[in-house]
């Protein structure tokens, strides 16, 4: 018991710190790209100044330079940007440990061809060092010269691994690990690209050389690559309280259709930045976003019905009247709590025997169905439909192992509720 209870706090910690350093990170990545789209060609030509901009934040006005290439002398302060960046890739990671390397549910699916436990790690970490790598093997190629070109086909891996992913681990931490993939590739771009850069340009700098400009032009373009891709992870890092994607059949192809969505949006603000107002790209976002949310809606109970091949009758002891009107009268309540009892009260009870994380006693988010009088509740009622009958997110990788029928009965009866 006090293992999941410890296990839980490093759960919470780990997760507060992750929003803290990813919300400053993502602050400076959105605030220095729109600077850099933002800057003006001065009125007066000054030398060696490319641009300028002035901006009023707080009651103040400010006036920032950008210079050509590197400024004659570095001046005493210089501020880096990184730290946000190290620590948002550290505390993501040890919450990937914590959620699924700590605990023996989680990372695969649970049925009987499902990948082993040290397996399924050893594919998570190969995903975000290959990650990487392919990345950045590619942005070293001439590829890297053909905007559209590289955008494709990094476009199209991706959504291959994400492919990949969902047949070989469940369905939210084959989500999770896309994220993972994709925030490691913009902490390494950070790590092994715009720093070290900089810090080459500046030693050289010291030296009293000229500085090789073209590296802060490689790590700009990896700044650049960071920016588009946050939207796609922050949808990521809030997609496990959205089971309608990551549950979905094809719920690779609605994490592809978000990742363009969101990627979209980004572009139309970079590029408003620059001066550039493609009216056209918000209105398609958001006919995008209604388009999944259409082909991505529940089958009604009767279609669910139809293309059900599972022969299994309901492994509850019903009597044969109470089956024969099922479908013409709908489920009473005790036959659907009886289905809730053997297959929710499990977790979601006052004395819980199994939960998410093994010994730990609570019910998860305080939900519980302890009698009759619980599943009468609206909301109840809107759970169990949305998270039970309209996707397979619960029972959690179905520890339980509900069935086919019993998702129909509880779904029969949710319907049933709602003429009344």
């Amino acid at each position: 018991m006090i293992e999941g209870y410890i296990l839980d706090w490093f759960n919470l910690l780990f997760r507060w710190l992750h929003i803290i350093f990813g919300a400053a990170w993502i602050g400076t990545s959105f605030y220095f790209n729109w600077l850099n789209h933002s800057i003006r060609k001065p009125e007066e030509s000054v030398e060696g100044i490319s641009g300028h901009l002035y901006s009023v934040h707080g009651g103040h006005f400010y006036r920032v330079l950008k210079y050509d290439g590197a400024p004659a002398k570095l001046p005493k302060t210089l501020h880096w940007f990184k730290w946000e960046a190290y620590f948002t890739w550290i505390t993501g990671f040890g919450l990937l440990a914590i959620i699924y390397y700590f605990n023996e549910t989680g990372l695969v699916s649970n049925t009987e061809d499902s990948i082993g436990r040290y397996t399924a790690i050893g594919v998570s970490v190969g995903v975000l060092v290959g990650g990487w790598i392919i990345y950045d093997l590619m942005c070293k190629s001439p590829l890297s010269k053909q905007l559209v070109p590289f955008t494709i086909i990094g476009f199209c891996l991706a959504t291959a691994i994400a492919y990949g992913l969902t047949l070989i681990f469940g369905s939210r931490a084959a989500y999770i690990h896309i994220g993972a993939m994709l925030g490691t590739i913009m902490a390494a771009n950070v790590f092994f690209v715009i720093i070290p850069n900089q810090k080459i340009m500046v030693n050289t700098m010291l030296k009293g050389e000229k500085p090789d400009t073209s590296l802060g032009d490689a790590g700009a373009l990896r700044s650049l690559h960071n920016n588009y891709i946050t939207v796609p992870v922050l949808f990521i890092m809030v997609s496990n309280h959205y089971p309608m994607t990551f549950t979905h059949e094809y719920n690779w192809a609605i994490l592809a259709g978000l990742a363009i969505i969101g990627a979209s949006a980004r572009h139309y603000f970079n590029a408003k930045h620059k001066g550039h107002h493609n009216v056209w790209i918000l209105p398609a976002a958001a006919v995008g976003m209604f388009a999944l949310a259409f082909v991505s809606k529940p089958q009604p109970i009767e279609a669910q019905s139809a293309n059900n091949t599972e022969n299994a009758t309901i492994t509850l002891e019903l009597s044969s009247d109470v089956l024969d009107r099922v479908f013409a009268s709908g489920v009473p309540d005790e036959v659907a709590f009886s289905i809730i009892e053997k297959r929710c009260t499990p977790c979601h009870s006052d004395a819980p025997s199994m939960s998410g994380y093994p010994g730990y006693p609570s019910a998860p988010k305080n939900i519980k169905y302890n009698s009759v009088k619980d599943i009468q509740d609206e909301v109840a009622q809107l759970l169990i439909n949305g998270l039970v009958v309209n996707s397979d997110y619960m029972p959690y990788q179905n520890m339980t192992e509900i069935t086919a029928t019993e998702r129909r009965f509880l779904g029969k009866w949710v319907e049933s509720k709602q003429i009344e």
